[in-house]
């Protein structure tokens, strides 16, 4: 089960994944306070406990060190909705509340996803499954599988 971030972390991790690069305490601490007042020592903290959770890895640069995500925000986000999906009794049933509280938008961008997902199969048919014959609808463990894995989730 993954946790969800708490506010400062949340706020942190969103600049160092919309950085994309390797950065500093510094960096990270000239950038919120443009916010609010935080002090060096509480980014420090932050990213060090953010590096202990498993949500950075660091390398040493000089006497600082350089932090950047272990995965991207994407993971993050779909393993907190397969997070909240799997405390359903009825999944099925909690999907259809969950589209109809999308946006347009929103269904467009899931109609894309499954377009990408059906070209990418998880499980591509093998030799052996071939022999089996056609597909009988069992269950789909469908969806692109990038080789991420969030903090916390198990693969």
């Amino acid at each position: 089960m993954v946790r969800q971030l708490g506010e400062l972390e949340n706020a942190i991790m969103t600049r160092v994944w919309r950085w994309n690069r390797p950065v500093t305490v510094r960096e990270v601490l000239l950038d919120l306070q443009s916010e609010r007042e935080i002090a060096y020592t509480t980014v420090m903290t932050v990213l060090d406990k953010l590096h202990r959770k498993g949500w950075l890895r660091r390398e040493r640069a000089g006497r600082a060190y350089r932090y950047e995500p272990v995965s991207s925000r994407e993971a993050y986000t779909a393993a907190l909705m397969n997070d909240a999906w799997a405390t359903s009794d009825n999944p099925a049933a909690a999907l259809v509340h969950f589209f109809g509280l999308m946006s347009p938008e929103q269904r467009e961008a899931l109609r894309d996803a499954l377009r990408v997902a059906a070209l990418f199969p998880s499980d591509p048919p093998g030799p052996e499954s071939a022999a089996d014959g056609p597909d009988t609808g069992g269950p789909d463990t469908g969806g692109a599988d990038t080789g991420e894995t969030a903090p916390g989730a198990t693969r």
